[in-house]
């Protein structure tokens, strides 16, 4: 199924290093759940993002946009922690429930948005995206690795170990958590990049330099430039073969004077163009099947202002990941030959 319309959808037409993806139909799934951390309010960043105008913007690009609403999570009354970790059933069956549902939403062809929720339902998203795609690769853009392990977790807390549960080369580091006996390990560490790193704990940073995995700090994208830490990292990711892209997006990802709505701000973040080439780029190769927008926490603005900043840039972000330019409107192949006939033009 993904192989039948990827090869119609890149024989469409090239752009850039990328290829062009035409018109498919979009599924949006809304996951309220805020147990992956200790700070509530998470899980209404769903509703935010949606009343912000989300699936309006979508239509407008001219795809099928199906909403299908917002998963219903259980809260078990009696979940002791494990370890020092909190609530490991809960998210454990939470993570259950989303990985079928985005399983269910990619085997029936659509474009897969899950909205968050706390950055822990990735492992249902991603696990989920990988029983339709074993071959997925995953892009995670973030103020923070998220590859903490029970053991190396200053917190505990499972929002920040959402990665450690993914990868293959940790299986011997995680102890075995109630509520995650349905999921094993599946994806190898070469084909997972991050983006937007500024705030690693120590055990994080020894797990990234033994596995090898390629990552951008903030200071990499002051140095390099945003454009060639896309390069690098399709490079690292596609050279090899096409394959899907699961997208992460943690929208702490964005330095907090843009998005202050969200539970673990750090100085120094992307800016809206960073983000938007970021997101872009992503759109350009044709290949995004998966994403995630995480981390929104409408009770957690100072201001009405700064909520509606945060949910914005949340529309923003997906919008541009399915094709909304900066100059309005998607790219479709007439745009581009006209863009191409100007250049024409010029020379």
């Amino acid at each position: 199924n993904y192989y039948g319309r990827q090869t119609s959808r890149l024989s469409n037409t090239f752009v850039n290093h990328g290829l062009l993806s035409i018109a498919h139909s979009v599924a949006v799934l809304g996951a309220p759940f805020s147990k992956g951390q200790k700070r509530r309010g998470v899980e209404h960043g769903p509703k935010a993002i949606r009343d912000a105008g989300l699936i309006e913007r979508l239509s407008n690009l001219d795809y099928p946009v199906h909403d299908f609403g917002d998963l219903s999570f259980q809260y078990l009354e009696k979940d002791e922690p494990y370890m020092h970790v909190p609530y490991p059933r809960t998210v454990g069956r939470a993570n259950k429930l989303l990985s079928g549902a985005v399983s269910n939403a990619v085997g029936a062809g659509h474009t897969t948005i899950m909205l968050g929720g706390d950055h822990s339902l990735a492992i249902g998203s991603v696990e989920g995206h990988a029983r339709q795609c074993p071959d997925l690769c995953l892009i995670w853009v973030d103020a923070h690795a998220d590859i903490n392990t029970p053991l190396t977790s200053p917190s505990g807390n499972l929002h920040g170990q959402s990665v450690a549960f993914m990868l293959k080369e940790l299986q011997n580091k995680m102890p075995e958590l109630p509520g995650f006996s349905w999921m094993k390990p599946f994806l190898s560490a070469k084909d997972l990049v991050y983006i937007g790193l500024r705030d690693v704990d120590p055990g994080e940073y020894d797990t990234l330099k033994d596995l090898g995995v390629q990552y951008f700090t903030m200071r990499d994208i002051d140095r390099l430039g945003i454009q060639r830490v896309m390069e690098v990292s399709f490079d690292h990711l596609l050279s090899r073969k096409q394959r899907p892209i699961h997208l992460s997006f943690d929208i702490d990802a964005m330095d907090p004077s843009l998005a202050p709505a969200t539970g673990t701000p750090v100085n120094g973040g992307l800016t809206y163009r960073e983000g938007i080439w970021i997101t872009e780029e992503i759109h350009n190769t044709g290949l995004l099947s998966v994403m995630d927008l995480v981390e929104v926490n409408p009770a957690l603005g100072a201001s009405r202002e700064a909520v509606a900043s945060t949910v914005s840039m949340a529309v923003d972000v997906i919008a541009s990941s399915l094709g909304q330019t900066r100059e309005g409107g998607p790219i479709t192949q007439e745009s581009q030959t006209l863009k191409d006939d100007t250049e024409q033009l010029r020379l």
